[in-house]
């Protein structure tokens, strides 16, 4: 898989962009699945904030542990062992199996050290990996966010959120 990175905004998410992402969704007649570690449904909550968002949003799991991500998702064990939950090839496979199961055009899963505890050297805390399933593209991105573990969970949600209508926006229908 490839490891794209569009320019996503700090600001906090608004409800305006929430409905504009879902209404480029609305008019091309597709959804959005989303699957959720370290953000514990943060995406799935921003999304459902606003009213409509069942024309557009399908299903969400969390899937906190290994375990979890291995039976919802289809991840595979040996994925798991050989490179961590957070991980590149982890939140890929999560997010196949999202759209595998969801059918969505769109998918988002995440997977991430929010701390306090939990970081390495090679995963500190706030390292938070992002798979999207982009109408038969899947992206990967890593990211490093600043803060406490609230912090750390409130930029994740707000990164997904942006990176979807962002690419949105790249690519017309």
């Amino acid at each position: 898989m490839s490891q794209r990175f569009l320019q996503v905004g700090a600001e906090p998410l608004t409800e305006s962009l929430i409905l504009e992402l879902g209404e480029l969704l609305r008019q091309r007649g597709w959804s959005v699945s989303c699957a959720e570690s370290c953000t514990g449904g943060g995406v799935a909550y921003a999304f459902t904030s606003v009213s409509g968002s069942s024309d557009w949003f399908n299903m969400s799991w969390v899937t906190y542990s290994n375990a979890a991500k291995q039976r919802a998702l289809s991840v595979e064990p040996e994925t798991l062992a050989r490179y961590g939950a957070v991980s590149q090839q982890v939140v890929e496979q999560m997010v196949l199996g999202v759209h595998n199961h969801s059918g969505a055009q769109l998918a988002v899963s995440v997977s991430g050290v929010a701390g306090p505890g939990g970081g390495s050297v090679e995963k500190p805390v706030g390292t938070v990996w992002f798979g999207f399933y982009l109408n038969g593209e899947v992206l990967s991105s890593r990211q490093r966010f600043e803060g406490d573990r609230k912090a750390v969970r409130q930029q994740s949600v707000a990164y997904a959120v942006r990176f979807l209508f962002q690419w949105l926006v790249e690519n017309p229908a």
